[in-house]
């Protein structure tokens, strides 16, 4: 009898196979009884279905979850990268207060001298002021700044809408400087006091004449020497530009 049993369990354990020693899974299927085995079959069925059915949301829901798992030292904001883009941010905003301000307030300087020596003087007229050496001229010029290419009106207002244009691009990709704000202030407010008398009369007022004897310097307006002064701070700034780097309050940043 015993050998009996002895075979029926040899038996019992070859069913069983190499997968489940013991009978260990056969033990806990009989202790929880067929009801928690069936239920535990449906379960896994289910969530197999569903894996099944939806792999793009199980998919989103692990690419969502992996950012967490990313280093402290890439994700911190004290990192030396994330701070450098941050500065530039910061640095790259144009002072459109200077920049605005500085030409508008060239542009009406300019017109209302226009006006107030224009009420006086018939065009040809002058008038001394310093002897000999500085005078006040009614000039009226069709070409270029100082005089240059008379009789291109026409053209030099063309020209005179690209400069405007270019001037205010160059500025909004500029960054925070306030040096350059302001020779481009300059020279907007240049460009825009002459432009403005090549649409409305067709020429340039010009009504400055300084120099001595026959060694007269060209005859120029405010505009003029706006546009004079910013091409002077652009040259001090390629000459020295630790200068203008501090004259620009960013501490070269």
């Amino acid at each position: 009898m015993a050998r009996g049993r002895t075979g029926r369990g040899r038996a019992a354990s070859r069913q069983r196979g190499p997968g489940d020693p013991g009978g260990q899974a056969d033990a806990g299927r009989a202790r929880r009884g067929p009801r928690a085995a069936c239920d535990s079959r449906a379960v896994r069925r289910i969530g197999e279905d569903h894996t099944a059915q939806s792999p793009g949301r199980t998919r989103r829901r692990v690419t969502e979850v992996e950012p967490t798992s990313r280093p402290a030292a890439e994700s911190s904001p004290a990192s030396p990268g994330a701070e450098a883009g941050a500065g530039a941010r910061v640095a790259g905003r144009p002072v459109w207060a200077v920049f605005l301000g500085l030409a508008a307030t060239v542009v009406v300087l300019d017109q209302v001298t226009k006006a107030w020596l224009t009420s006086f003087l018939a065009p040809g007229e002058s008038v001394d002021v310093i002897g000999d050496f500085v005078r006040l001229v009614h000039g009226q010029n069709s070409g270029g700044l100082f005089g240059l290419f008379s009789g291109q009106a026409l053209p030099f207002a063309v020209v005179s809408l690209v400069v405007v244009g270019l001037i205010v691009a160059y500025h909004a990709r500029s960054g925070r400087n306030g040096c350059l704000s302001v020779t481009l202030g300059l020279l907007l407010g240049g460009a825009l006091g002459n432009l403005t008398d090549r649409v409305r009369l067709g020429y340039v007022v010009d009504f400055v004449d300084a120099g001595i004897g026959d060694l007269r310097w060209y005859t120029f307006n405010v505009a003029d020497a706006a546009i004079s002064f910013a091409i002077l701070l652009l040259l001090a700034a390629s000459i020295w530009p630790s200068v203008a780097r501090r004259a620009s309050g960013d501490g070269g940043t």
